[in-house]
């Protein structure tokens, strides 16, 4: 019974067009195909209208969905071409790799020996990954190249496309394939990877099962490496004994959508190509001298407002026939054809060529499965909320602005938290601009990957509230953080998910009353005022949650000045930013009583003889700006604060707080500029150098406007225009104005901008 091994590569116009061909010529009884045999099932879809390619089998371990494998499909694709022609013409068609529920076997018993020996050998850590490294690049070298080399080639890669995806007489081509492999395989060392001999030991067996049941002509696809593996097979009682005892897993598949990005060589996937968009190409135009593609090019370039005209196009043809001539080719392949684009369409700038690798070569190319096909339960609930709310499934970006308002949109935005809640990340969410919170902006894109996402998290429910529900309880009641059970209370609001929210309210409760830190209760805090927000747009009742935040700022405001005193540089850099974000909480949710609260905190900290200086500097603007401190008051604060009977470092911390965010007052305020000076004119050079750092960390943080005023004013003051107060200040005016050029450059001046006084 005569068996006909067609070594290919996976994804390849000219090795598809062949093995189509081939087929067609040999008319074969039976065909047998690379891949899971797991997935035998679904090839009865191969031929459904809606199962559009590029599609992929995703294969995974129930108990396990993140354990999975992808086993992507093209229309250009070899595989593909045989399973439709078989499915055509009801010929029988198998898959005949090693089945991954021994592969999946192998994997868990070699990462489960990882583990223990891990933890028996710390010490031998970093060898078993030096080994695994080199295990890999092994693996991923390419014995195709050596061919390249040998023939004149650079890059394996083009070498193939002119020898087999572009060649036109392809008369033996699997012959030369299997001789060339043959040679490969007998001259190029193992490649290390212990699961080739076992794949191939069962891809004989399944040849000869086919053999058995008397399929008089047999043809077999595989990866070009293991045709001569495939023919010149040992004995059956060699590979029996090589497969005998191999560990086992349940294994599950599926059709699932794919993508071009994704069958890309840039995606990380090993048998990538360069360029699917460009092979889709060549795979509906054969023949095509380059006139076509140039025109779409063209067409490309036209929809992104570039002018090129048909004689530019015209001119772009003739250079790549010219440079396939000059080059010995039959015809141009995409690297003439750029080549003529950049010299003709783009007048020698390749910085258009982004745009057409993106869209043309590339391509955002995403197929399609049938609704019908057996899936789980929550795949299929995205899959029916995804079609109800319009929501395109792209492989490119798309942007949605979502107005609450709308009930349509308050739905999406609603199913988009949901499945963020569950980690499944297909849309992301942007800042927003303007007034009000009834917007949301999302930008959505799908990942072939997701699909593994949901199925890991099918075991929560099966619709998308009761999976996002079920998900974000079991996490919140297994964290101890207070700040993961808040962000997910602040997510969980969104997501219209009421008995989830009211437990995550009580977690939130119960863990608040216990917690004495200040710092984690004023990171939590922020996060708490922010949802109260939703009680305006989403019909929910934010006031559910106000008694907890009552309750942590009264516990904030307790503890704050003790938790001010006494404390490192680092916490007080860490309280600062803390300061304004309560400060901006208080703000926001205009409850007096507790902004009553918060003022008392803060005049305690000022108060306080052990207060952090720059805590204290900060709680005093803070106070001023909220006008609960008269201008006498800061005034007698600041001159204290600022006093040469102080240290001059705990004068320039203060500073720094009181000063944060904005210089505003110094330049509204004549006497605070006048104390200011006056601190700056009284300090020996040796320590104003010391403190020059500080000082110019203080007035780099004002905005260049303010920093140019400051020093306009400055320049003022020592040239006669100042306020009568600082001219009748007792300073040394010498001393004053020649310090003025270092003050400058505190603000930022470069001595160039310095002015002359």
């Amino acid at each position: 019974m005569p068996v006909h091994i067609l070594g290919i590569r996976h994804h390849g116009p000219g090795s598809a067009s062949n093995v189509l061909a081939y087929l067609e010529a040999l008319q074969p009884d039976i065909i047998l195909v690379e891949g899971p045999p797991e997935a035998d099932e679904l090839l009865q879809w191969a031929n459904h209208e809606q199962l559009q390619p590029p599609v992929a089998i995703l294969a995974y371990e129930p108990e396990k969905p993140n354990h999975s494998s992808f086993y992507p499909y093209a229309i250009f694709s070899p595989e593909w071409q045989a399973i439709t022609y078989a499915r055509k013409r009801n010929i029988p068609v198998r898959f005949m790799d090693l089945p991954l529920t021994y592969v999946y076997g192998i994997e868990n018993e070699k990462n489960a020996a990882a583990d223990t020996t891990a933890d028996i050998a710390p010490a031998a850590e970093n060898q078993n990954s030096a080994a695994a490294t080199t295990a890999e690049q092994s693996h991923t070298f390419d014995p195709v190249a050596l061919l390249a080399v040998a023939d004149g080639f650079s890059d394996g890669e083009q070498w193939w496309e002119h020898m087999f995806e572009y060649r036109r007489d392809n008369q033996d081509i699997f012959d030369a394939v299997m001789e060339a492999m043959t040679v490969l395989r007998q001259e190029v060392p193992s490649t290390n990877d212990s699961l080739n001999p076992l794949r191939e030991a069962w891809m004989r067996k399944m040849i000869r099962q086919a053999e058995k049941e008397m399929y008089p002509e047999i043809a077999v696809i595989c990866g070009a490496w293991h045709a001569p593996a495939l023919k010149n097979m040992p004995a059956a009682k060699e590979d029996n004994e090589l497969l005998k005892g191999l560990p086992k897993v349940k294994v599950a598949c599926s059709w699932t959508p794919w993508t071009y990005n994704r069958l890309s060589t840039r995606s990380g996937y090993g048998a990538g190509i360069q360029s699917p968009g460009w092979y889709q190409h060549k795979w509906k135009h054969p023949d095509d001298d380059g006139t076509r593609w140039l025109t779409l090019v063209a067409k490309l370039f036209r929809e992104h407002q570039m002018d090129i005209s048909t004689a530019h196009v015209m001119e772009a043809v003739r250079l790549s026939n010219a440079l396939a001539s000059l080059r010995d080719l039959p015809a141009p392949g995409l690297e003439e054809l750029n080549e003529a684009v950049v010299t003709v369409l783009c007048n020698g700038n390749d910085y258009p060529m982004q745009l057409i690798n993106e869209q043309l070569i590339i391509s955002n190319r995403i197929g399609s499965v049938p609704d019908d096909i057996p899936k789980a339960p929550l795949q299929a609930d995205i899959e029916r909320q995804q079609k109800k709310l319009r929501l395109s499934v792209t492989a490119d970006f798309k942007d949605y602005l979502l107005d609450l308002r709308q009930p349509n949109d308050l739905q999406r935005s609603v199913f988009l938290h949901r499945l963020q809640l569950l980690d499944i990340n297909w849309g992301e969410q942007k800042y927003t601009g303007g007034k009000g919170t009834f917007k949301e902006q999302w930008r959505l894109q799908w990942e072939p990957a997701l699909a593994v996402d949901i199925i890991d998290k099918s075991c929560w429910g099966n619709t998308v509230e009761t999976a996002a529900a079920s998900y974000v309880t079991d996490q919140a009641t297994r964290t101890p953080d207070l700040k993961a059970v808040c962000r997910m209370l602040e997510s969980c609001i969104p997501a219209e998910l009421p008995a989830a929210t009211a437990l995550l309210i009580q977690q939130v409760s119960n863990m608040a009353a216990t917690n004495s830190d200040v710092i984690q209760l004023m990171e939590v805090l922020p996060p708490l005022v922010s949802i109260t927000r939703y009680g305006n747009v989403r019909n929910t009742d934010a006031s559910m949650v106000l008694a907890i935040i009552e309750s942590i700022v009264t516990r904030i405001c307790i503890n704050l000045p003790a938790a001010s005193t006494n404390i490192t540089d680092d916490a007080v850099n860490a309280l600062l930013d803390l300061y304004y974000a309560m400060n901006d909480a208080i703000l926001t949710l205009q409850q007096p009583a507790l902004a009553e609260s918060w003022t008392q905190a803060l005049h305690k900290v000022i108060t306080g003889s052990n207060s952090a200086k720059a805590l204290a500097g900060y709680a005093t603007r803070l106070l001023s700006d909220a006008q609960h401190i008269d201008k006498e008051t800061l005034i007698m604060r600041f001159s204290v604060a600022m006093s040469v009977a102080n240290p001059p470092a705990d004068a320039a911390a203060w500073l720094e707080g009181f000063l944060r965010g904005s210089g505003t007052l110094l330049l509204i305020d004549d006497t605070l500029f006048s104390l200011l000076r006056n601190w700056v004119d009284s300090l020996d050079a040796e320590i104003f150098i010391q403190l020059l750092p500080l000082l110019r960390r203080t007035f780099a943080a004002f905005t260049a406007p303010e920093r140019r005023q400051i020093g306009d004013k400055i320049k003022s003051n020592a040239t006669g225009g100042a306020p009568a107060a600082i001219i009748a200040s007792d300073i040394d005016d010498a001393r004053a104005i020649a310090g003025i050029p270092v003050i400058l450059q505190l603000l930022g001046h470069t001595p160039a901008q310095t002015p002359v006084l």
